[in-house]
């Protein structure tokens, strides 16, 4: 009878009948349903209270693997900053300002390409590093004849001591200009002091926390450059941000001959050829700490009863699969966010500078760096003209020690010569000193800026004959095929200098793919063409 009587309830139920003591008991019957079951509200209630505990997890599970992600890419920060480094030396500095006084800010479209240049083959480099476990200069050795094993050494170390002749010639003036006082001469002998810096940090072989406190210091030298030009760029008035930004969209600069050579000489000092050995040997100590850490690390062939002296010096680090897997997203994703952050935003503001202060004015198509300083210092303040000799100063230091590690990897992967870092800087740093002491003393400061920009143009020559070998190493499967399982060492060469280290049975080819073939060699060949048709301007006296 109740039963009928709870069910014949409606919305037609009288308020009496439904606010009795009775009614507020069949509506609670009701919500609950038939025998004690979860009625629709208590069924709503729960899905809400599921879903809120389900979006709650999933939030959390989110912003755990942000986290675990942004704590991982964070202990792959360090080889970009190195690297960029390459692309904010000395050199960058007469060309890039050259440019902007001449051409105002339409030549910023040369830089912009000029990094996107460089990001394709850095990301290649750390590629062949990460994949082969080897550096470019040990590729050429083990896989290449050795005639051209040895041309491209020579190439190579040419490439270095001008680089190297830069960075001297770069700090010298900076100091010069900070502390007039002092003589060129001196400055450039001073420059050598970076060997200690060298000697006390750089261990690529020892713990993680050294090498890692040897990056921060190179960081530490790359924002000072970059703190610089912001004060700089601060200084900037009367500058239209419109202008500025249709300067990276190309222009009619590009077709007058002066504009040709200039932006010549932006890609020589831009991409750099020892930049590429760099990226592709600083990867591997990210790899064994992953290999270690996850117990994929074979027994060091030190203490393996078969090994010997002569065993350890040509053994190589192969490392795991996963441990490739796990580092070469974040190794790219590191360089591309600093190269297109760091690089592009120096380059862009040594130009912006220039082009916002210099252009239009006579002199300033003619000065050098010297000429530079003082026209800073007179068109926009001379504190400008103070910061910008610092900004020389720490981009002549942190190149000059990143080119130091770069020449060591050179000589090592390429010659087997073993060569402490220090050593080998004094030996670097005291050819590059001698010309350009000699250059100070007998011709001064006309000579001293010939000689930088004679750099730039050796590092044109010799650039479409480093990233070839590179572009042919990463395109290629018997290279970039990654073999399953753990770490292991291995011979590279046998006793005739024969490759062992090749790809054998099942894999995982992770060589490029076509489009990524086909776009590397159309940027190889832009630079090829631009660096011809730069030594035909020079040859035809319009350079």
């Amino acid at each position: 009878m109740s039963s009928r009587r709870h069910n014949s309830a409606g919305p037609g139920s009288s308020a009496t009948e439904a606010d009795g003591p009775e009614g507020v008991q069949r509506i609670a019957e009701g919500l609950a349903g038939e025998n004690g079951s979860p009625g629709p509200k208590d069924r709503a209630v729960a899905r809400i209270g599921s879903l809120r505990r389900r979006s709650a997890a999933q939030a959390k599970t989110a912003w755990t693997k942000m986290k675990h992600r942004a704590v991982t890419f964070s202990k792959f920060v360090g080889p970009g900053f190195m690297i960029s480094v390459a692309y904010i030396d000395p050199g960058n500095y007469s060309t890039d300002i050259t440019a902007g006084a001449s051409y105002r800010f339409k030549l910023l479209f040369i830089v912009l390409l000029s990094n996107l240049f460089a990001i394709l083959l850095q990301s290649l480099a750390i590629q062949l590093g990460t994949i082969t476990g080897l550096d470019l200069a040990s590729m050429c050795r083990v896989h290449l004849p050795r005639w051209l094993n040895w041309s491209l050494y020579a190439m190579a170390e040419i490439a270095i001591i001008a680089t190297d002749i830069a960075e001297v010639i770069g700090t010298a003036i900076a100091l010069n200009l900070l502390i007039p006082s002092l003589p060129l001469v001196a400055g450039c002998a001073l420059s050598i002091l970076d060997v200690m810096v060298i000697l006390i940090f750089y261990r690529p072989d020892g713990a993680m926390k050294g090498l890692r406190l040897f990056e921060a210091f190179v960081c530490v030298l790359v924002i000072g450059v970059v703190v610089c030009f912001c004060i700089q760029l601060s200084m900037i008035k009367e500058t239209s941000v419109g202008a500025i930004f249709r300067g990276y969209l190309p222009s009619d600069a590009l077709i007058q001959p002066d504009g040709l050579y200039q932006a010549c000489g932006i890609l020589g000092a831009t991409v750099m050829p020892h930049s590429l050995y760099l990226g592709s040997g600083i990867v591997q100590p990210r790899l064994r700490e992953y290999d270690t850490a996850h117990g994929l690390m074979p027994e060091d062939p030190v203490s393996a009863a078969l090994s010997t002296a002569e065993w350890y010096d040509k053994v190589t680090y192969i490392p795991s699969h996963a441990a490739i897997k796990h580092s070469l997203k974040y190794a790219i994703a590191e360089l591309v966010l600093l190269l297109f952050t760091f690089a592009l935003f120096v380059n862009s503001a040594i130009l912006i500078v220039a082009g916002a202060s210099l252009y239009g004015i006579p002199d300033a198509l003619t000065a050098d760096i010297f000429g530079i300083h003082d026209l800073l210092s007179k068109s926009i303040s001379p504190s400008a003209g103070t910061i910008f000799a610092l900004a020389l100063l720490l981009s002549g230091v942190s190149a000059g020690i990143v080119c130091t590690i770069a020449g060591r990897m050179v000589s090592e992967g390429a010659l087997r010569w073993k060569m402490k870092p220090w050593l080998r800087r004094l030996v670097t740093r005291s050819i590059s000193i001698t010309p350009s002491i000699i250059i100070a003393g007998a011709v001064g400061r006309s000579g001293l800026n010939a000689a930088m920009n004679g750099s730039q143009v050796v590092l044109s020559i010799v650039l479409p004959f480093v990233t070839l070998p590179l572009i042919y190493f990463t395109s290629r499967g018997r290279f970039m095929t990654v073999q399953p399982g753990t770490a292991r060492y291995m011979h590279d060469t046998d006793d005739e200098g024969r490759p062992l280290i090749t790809s054998v049975g099942e894999g995982v080819d992770m060589s490029n793919s076509w489009w990524l073939i086909a776009t590397a060699g159309i940027v190889w060949l832009v630079m090829a063409v631009m660096n011809v048709a730069n030594l035909v301007l020079m040859y035809l006296g319009k350079a």
